[in-house]
């Protein structure tokens, strides 16, 4: 595994989901990582992203049936009944603090109907860092999209996490160690 260097001029988090109503879901407090670990460590990362003046980007869900995508699809997800009015909130231990970039999307990925792109590249940005919940639909998602846009990219393993250890890994193995480097967040600490 090569040594990670990370530009501090060309490089900015995006955190996918890490929003209230997501990271206290069923099924968040197991394997691969439990949320709060996940919440933790990207807090760690935000922080001294800002430290070092680099952008954060807080990316967050937050769609009704009216505005999301509808695809007809063999299983459709159900809202679980009515949403607590703070659902879409970012957590409060990332924020979001001054400087921070607010993204809202109404689907699994960052990029597709927002202005994510277009930030980054007003502010000279050619390389994300990603996490976030849930590796295998918001990072993954994202993350394809911005490998087609030829971003660089580098995941944070262990600040995001899936409902299953063998989603999480799938994610990890097959898809963004051919589109980026995959590295814990110590390494990224590390390399800042």
């Amino acid at each position: 595994m090569a040594h990670l260097e990370i530009s501090k001029e060309k490089t900015a988090l995006v955190v996918i989901d890490l929003q209230k109503g997501i990271a206290s879901m069923p099924g968040r407090t197991t394997e691969p990582y439990p949320a709060g670990a996940v919440v933790a460590n990207a807090a760690r990362l935000a922080d001294a992203f800002r430290e070092n003046g680099m952008q954060v980007f807080l990316v967050h869900v937050n769609s009704t049936g009216k505005d999301r995508l509808n695809a007809i699809t063999d299983t459709q997800w159900q809202m679980p009944g009515e949403m607590p009015s703070d659902w879409a909130d970012i957590v409060p231990e990332l924020g979001p603090k001054e400087g921070d970039i607010i993204i809202t999307k109404r689907q699994w990925g960052a990029f597709y109907g927002t202005d994510l792109e277009l930030q980054l590249r007003r502010r000279g940005l050619d390389t994300i860092v990603l996490c976030g919940i849930s590796t295998n639909y918001g990072v993954e998602s994202t993350a394809r999209f911005a490998y087609e846009y030829g971003f660089q990219q580098v995941f944070a393993e262990d600040a995001m996490t899936a409902m299953t250890e063998a989603e999480h890994r799938t994610s990890i193995e097959k898809a963004f160690k051919r589109m980026g480097r995959v590295r814990s967040t110590e390494e990224i600490l590390a390399a800042l």
